[in-house]
């Protein structure tokens, strides 16, 4: 399954990067994405944005113990090794590119560059070079999801976070959305994970990336005024999603069929077996079974009007054979 930074990354294969873009002076801010639609457009004006508020704000030394973090900081793991060699190269060289921060009730805090402040704590360094501007909630709380975003690689889940954290600071879900370049749709298989079982939340805040928007909302969908016995087979096969036993894209439809089956086993979650269909030396289909289900395809060009008559007469016989006999 493709990441959300996958996706926007290949919207942006051919865009100017927000450093190439000439920054009218007299201009604060752009009224519309000058770069790419959508997502994509959001990323390239986040990091415009951010070029914009350095050259407005000022530059001092102040002492990192009085930096906390951006609240709306989606980020919940730091890749150490890559931390570790941005200290030695501070220890090194010096701070090349001062950080961002915005005055608060009680020292500062982070509007970009927490990495580069985490590796000041990790060597020791008392003082940080900033750059202090001003700056709303609102519009630091997107900068902070969406330059994140577009610099590493976030997990669905924490883009989830920083979205329902983010969401107080903005009037309405439709506005949010255009503020992301994201459909409304995808906002909200975003906000799915906040109506997950809690034995799912906690298992993500430890390993974020076990789960993927579209399959927190599959199983939304799946538990959705079911009762306590299903959320107990949900446990036991969420479980399996843990150990690697489970693809997380099948869960929902394995819990759907342990719902219907009341827990009865159904064989190796895992177990699939698939047979291609040929005519002649061409594919026209497979047929695919494991324990969810027996699914048949066939290659559109392979199925004439004819042929798709026969399939359907033969599964009502089939069926109705079944009916017959019960």
């Amino acid at each position: 399954m493709s990441s959300l930074r996958d996706r926007m990354m290949s919207k942006t294969a051919e865009v100017r990067a927000a450093k190439d873009i000439k920054i009218d002076p007299q201009q604060d801010k752009a009224t519309s994405p000058r770069t790419a639609p959508g997502m994509a457009g959001a990323l390239a004006m986040a990091q415009q944005r951010i070029i914009e508020l350095e050259k407005t704000g000022a530059s001092f030394e102040v002492p990192v113990a009085s930096i906390v973090p951006n609240p709306w900081q989606p980020r919940q793991l730091f890749n150490e090794a890559k931390l570790t060699q941005l200290a030695e190269s501070i220890r090194e060289a010096g701070l090349v590119q001062p950080i961002v921060v915005r005055r608060a009730t009680s020292g500062y805090q982070i509007v970009a560059g927490e990495r580069r402040w985490r590796a000041h704590k990790m060597i020791g360094k008392e003082t940080i070079k900033v750059i202090i501007i001003d700056i709303s909630d609102e519009e630091m709380a997107m900068l902070a999801l969406v330059e994140n975003v577009a610099r590493d690689d976030l997990s669905d889940y924490e883009v989830s976070r920083s979205v329902r954290r983010t969401e107080k600071e903005f009037p309405n879900r439709k506005r949010m959305a255009e503020a992301l370049g994201i459909s409304r749709s995808e906002l909200y298989r975003y906000l799915s994970f906040g109506d997950l079982p809690e034995f799912v939340i906690q298992d993500l805040d430890i390993q974020p990336r076990l789960l993927g928007a579209h399959a927190a909302q599959d199983i939304v969908a799946a538990l959705r005024e079911q009762d306590a016995r299903a959320f107990e087979l949900a446990r036991d096969l969420w479980a399996k999603v843990v150990t690697g036993d489970l693809d997380q894209t099948k869960l929902a439809r394995a819990i759907t069929q342990a719902v219907e089956s009341d827990g009865k086993p159904a064989g190796n979650l895992t177990d699939r077996s698939i047979e291609k269909i040929f005519a002649g030396k061409i594919q026209a289909g497979s047929i695919t079974k494991d324990a969810i289900g027996f699914t048949v395809k066939i290659k559109a060009g392979a199925l004439t009007a004819e042929r798709e008559r026969q399939i359907r007469t033969l599964i009502a016989q089939l069926f109705s054979d079944d009916a017959s006999s019960d």
